[in-house]
């Protein structure tokens, strides 16, 4: 059973989401245990304080070393071992990917620490030794939201979380490139088909579609994954006769980099964002 301890100034944000759906079937079935602790419960003064102003002066509120060390070594009395991990939630860390899941359901212990304000004291993830991990690149207003992301993408890669094992094989960034298109029933829907291969009953054709649209839409939509795909000498033909596409037909094969991805070309149409 892998255990999740979550440290938090607001318990309740945490707690509806996680006794539902995937999360909660796991830990019924015990395969994951979830605890969610109150920091303000590892204070020391009548008001409970979590937060104090940032030395050097500047705007908004700092979140104290102090309480979330002792909450630390309240709850993991032993400390950190090899088969653990310490994680704080902030948007100064490295970027959350499937990779990561992977690597935390492969852990004993995995120890959340929500941040809030302006930060956390720096100490702390310096003590604890903790990774510093973000969402993406904005701003939440604090760590729980990505708290429970990366609970739920590590808890679904645990044996036996999932009704079929291989749903998680298929999953986007299982193999560094998206999804395919899915469809079910009925196959027509307001004028709307479903494609004709998908009914065709020809595995080797439906397998071979899937992994096409899976690489047209990773290609169109974060042509940035596949440099560093895993990517077949059949999956690099396939990504080639959809550049042809695209270019209708004159356009030049993309430029292979090393390590099997391609250079994207850029679409004339694509807009630029800051």
């Amino acid at each position: 059973m892998m255990r999740f301890d979550v440290l938090t100034i607001f318990p309740r944000m945490l707690e509806a989401p996680l006794s539902d759906g995937i999360v909660q079937r796991a830990r019924e079935a015990g395969l994951a245990e979830i605890r969610v602790h109150d920091l303000r419960d590892h204070t020391d003064d009548k008001h409970r304080s979590v937060d104090d102003a940032p030395f050097g002066g500047g705007p908004g509120m700092v979140m104290k070393a102090e309480p979330m060390l002792r909450a630390f070594e309240a709850l993991w009395p032993g400390g950190k071992t090899a088969h653990d991990a310490v994680v704080l939630l902030t948007p100064r860390g490295r970027r959350f990917d499937q990779a990561t899941a992977r690597r935390y359901a492969g852990l004993a212990r995995l120890f959340l620490i929500c941040g809030r304000y302006e930060g956390i004291d720096e100490r702390v993830p310096e003590l604890l030794g903790a990774e510093e991990l973000s969402l993406g690149d904005f701003v939440l207003t604090g760590g729980e939201v990505a708290a429970l992301a990366v609970i739920e993408a590590t808890v679904r890669l645990l044996p036996g979380a999932l009704g079929d094992h291989e749903s998680a094989q298929a999953d986007s960034f299982a193999d560094g490139i998206l999804d395919w298109p899915h469809y079910t029933r009925p196959a027509a829907v307001r004028g709307s088909s479903v494609p004709e291969v998908l009914l065709s009953g020809d595995h080797g054709k439906v397998r071979r579609w899937r992994r096409r649209e899976a690489l047209r839409a990773t290609r169109e939509r974060r042509p940035d994954l596949l440099p560093a795909a895993r990517l077949s000498p059949e999956d690099e033909r396939l990504l080639m006769e959809i550049d042809d596409e695209r270019s209708g037909g004159a356009g030049k094969p993309p430029q292979l980099e090393r390590g099997g991805g391609f250079t994207p070309t850029p679409r004339k149409d694509t807009l630029l964002h800051k």
